[in-house]
């Protein structure tokens, strides 16, 4: 896809970042990866992202990462696959390329490894990501990578294809601003973690979709949330809040790391043989396992 293209069917639906598979030996499982994307497929996503947080993208070698963009792209049939993207610039570089030419329609770029930056690095960082490729580009706000808008207005204007701004970092002053001032250069994506918990307060913001964590192992009644927010049907909203969110929320919350071990044991639970998580994650209990298993089977779709 072009950058243009890339950017319209970003904003086109809900959106997910697919778990990363394994086998026993902590290897990546292709089959079963392939398998789960097909599956999403079917859920209406219109664009997946291959080795993102979600997928693992920090415990994945760089070498890895065109492999898995490659699975998901072979599975994927017509959906779009962005890859995931990262490290110091120079190891963002090589990642980027290879993740085009492993046949990646865009680029999420992840903040940079370990220590804080000036803006001026930060622009540096992400000018010479974008020009390293031709796919569309877009950045991830949160931790120590958080541009501000003067900083990323200047990227809209040295790099044509920058194409998408995801938020993590909750600060509704500041992506306000950036939305009020970088208008339609920008499709903005929400990127909090279980990020139905904050998508009213996004979508009041100028953030008309996201990444939604869930749909990895509950696609129906992510898509049932997602078109409820976009309906303006509040009581669905709520309902699904009380009844499914915030109690997934109360599992995720309980160790550090669960917003991704959590996923993958409902991809688990719902047949898929996703694999444990890597280290330096933990997987949940057993006990756990059995809170996930029964608020999966009262919300199966």
């Amino acid at each position: 896809m072009t950058p243009e293209q890339i950017k319209t069917a970003l904003g086109s639906g809900l959106l997910s970042f697919p778990v990363t598979h394994f086998d026993d030996e902590g290897n990546f499982a292709a089959d079963s990866y392939k398998a789960h994307i097909e599956w999403l497929t079917g859920f209406k996503a219109p664009v997946l992202f291959a080795a993102g947080g979600t997928g693992e993208f920090f415990s994945l070698k760089p070498s890895e990462i065109p492999t898995v963009v490659s699975a998901a792209k072979e599975a994927a049939g017509k959906t779009a696959i962005v890859s995931g993207c990262g490290y110091g610039t120079d190891i963002a570089i090589e990642i980027a390329k290879s993740a085009e030419k492993a046949g990646a329609d865009g680029l999420l770029l992840l903040p940079h490894y370990l220590i804080d930056a000036p803006q001026a690095g930060l622009f540096a960082h992400v000018k010479a990501i974008c020009q390293s490729v031709g796919i569309g580009v877009m950045v991830y706000n949160r931790d120590n990578a958080v541009l501000q808008a003067d900083t990323l207005l200047r990227l809209c204007d040295e790099c044509p294809n920058l194409i998408g701004f995801k938020d993590g970092t909750g600060d509704i002053g500041l992506i306000r601003e950036i939305t009020a001032r970088a208008g339609d250069r920008l499709m903005y994506l929400g990127g909090m973690p279980t990020a139905e918990l904050f998508a009213e307060a996004y979508l009041g913001a100028g953030f008309t979709t996201y990444s939604s964590a869930v749909f990895n192992f509950v696609p129906g009644l992510a898509n049932e949330f997602y078109m409820a927010l976009r309906g303006g049907d509040r009581a669905t909203c709520d309902r699904l809040l009380r009844d499914f969110f915030y109690p997934f929320m109360s599992i995720r919350n309980r160790q550090k790391g669960y917003a991704v071990s959590a996923i993958k044991a409902g991809v688990r639970l719902q047949g898929f043989a996703a694999g444990r998580v890597r280290p330096p994650l933990a997987d949940l209990t057993k006990e756990e396992e059995a809170m996930m298993e029964k608020l999966i089977g009262d919300h199966r779709r």
